[in-house]
């Protein structure tokens, strides 16, 4: 065994953590060490975040270091990658749930169970933890309902936050319950638990409908174009992130920039006041634990989507139907078309 290796006992298991002292944020200083413990010390709010979710680990084995890159699905060479399929080598006791692809493929992904299964990822190197919208007890009927409000340029998180508020007060008058976290970024994240009675194609229609209520009230703020020439400087409501196999970093995940920050849960009453950079791998465990999580109870309000599924199907009666779907995704019925509109026009002239 390498002699730097530390075995530390985790909810029952014993986790081997290799290299603890290499450096993961080199400008800030922080080892795979501190990374492992930080994941240890949000245990209450990461596993409300996981729990029985089929996981994508993002990997950095040798850290955020500047000019790191991370593979893509058209380039899968890099610095870093995704983990999609536990390793043959991993140990039995990992939870695994099966997951299926757009192409039809499938893989046995991590599954957390516990703590250990968390931590068992730190060891590989994970950064960032990307649960899908579903629980193993049913993979394809998503129980999380998440909004992505993502900054263009020439707009910033303030953007986000405002666009936040107009969420929160659509959501209210629909009876629901939304719970914001910053990203780790720039934008700004609401989610909601819902009813385990859709497909992936009819919340993904929801979150279309609901985007498209908010368009309409802030056009000035907020876009659902797909395509990136349409989109201005708004705040573009992501309705792909509830595509199949589109995943968001989670609730107390880590990001990989140089800052350490973490995507964390905040009340509405904090969120007009927050900055990203508030939240660190050093910041977050103290509040957690200091104010608990502002998500705990997010499981005790399932919302029933059938308003957002009529808003869907009236917008379709009045000519506005399906939205283009990420370009890894086989062509889908109703979907327009997956052109780039500027291109579109070359094409026709």
């Amino acid at each position: 065994m390498d002699a730097a290796a530390e075995e530390i006992e985790v909810a029952g298991r014993t986790v081997r953590l290799s290299s603890p002292d290499r450096v993961v944020f080199p400008d800030r200083g922080f080892t795979k060490r501190d990374v492992f413990g930080y994941y240890l010390a949000v245990e209450d709010g990461i596993m409300r975040a996981l729990l029985n979710r089929p996981t994508t680990l993002e990997r950095w084995p040798q850290g955020v270091f500047e000019g790191a890159k991370l593979a893509t699905r058209t380039d899968n060479r890099g610095d870093a990658f995704y983990q999609k399929r536990v390793p043959k080598t991993a140990p039995a006791w990992l939870q695994r749930a099966e997951i299926a692809f757009p192409s039809g493929r499938t893989a046995d992904e991590l599954c957390p169970a516990d703590l250990a299964h968390v931590a068992w990822a730190a060891q590989l190197g994970t950064i960032v933890f990307h649960p899908w919208p579903v629980r193993a007890t049913d993979v394809e009927s998503p129980d999380e309902l998440r909004i992505d409000l993502d900054p263009q340029p020439g707009t910033d998180f303030a953007d986000a936050v405002a666009a936040a508020g107009e969420v929160r007060a659509l959501l209210d008058e629909l009876g629901a319950v939304g719970w914001p976290k910053t990203s780790g970024g720039r934008g700004v994240h609401v989610y909601l638990r819902i009813q385990p009675r859709w497909s992936f194609t009819q919340v993904r229609r929801a979150v279309i409908a609901f985007g498209r209520e908010i368009e309409r009230r802030r056009p000035d703020l907020v876009t659902t174009a797909w395509w990136k020439e349409q989109r201005g400087e708004h705040v573009f409501l992501d309705y792909n992130q509830m595509a199949r196999d589109r995943t968001i970093a989670c609730a107390y995940s880590l990001r990989a920039n140089r800052r350490a920050t973490v995507s964390t849960p905040v009340t509405w009453d904090e969120l007009p006041d927050c900055q990203p950079d508030d939240f660190d791998l050093s910041t977050v465990p103290p509040r957690l634990a200091e104010r608990g999580d502002p998500h705990a109870g997010i499981d005790d309000h399932p919302f029933d989507i059938t308003p957002l599924l009529e808003w869907a199907s009236r917008d379709e009666r009045d000519g506005a139907g399906d939205l283009p779907y990420p370009p890894d995704h086989p062509k889908m019925p109703g979907e327009p078309m997956r052109v780039q509109p500027s291109r579109a026009r070359r094409d026709q002239g």
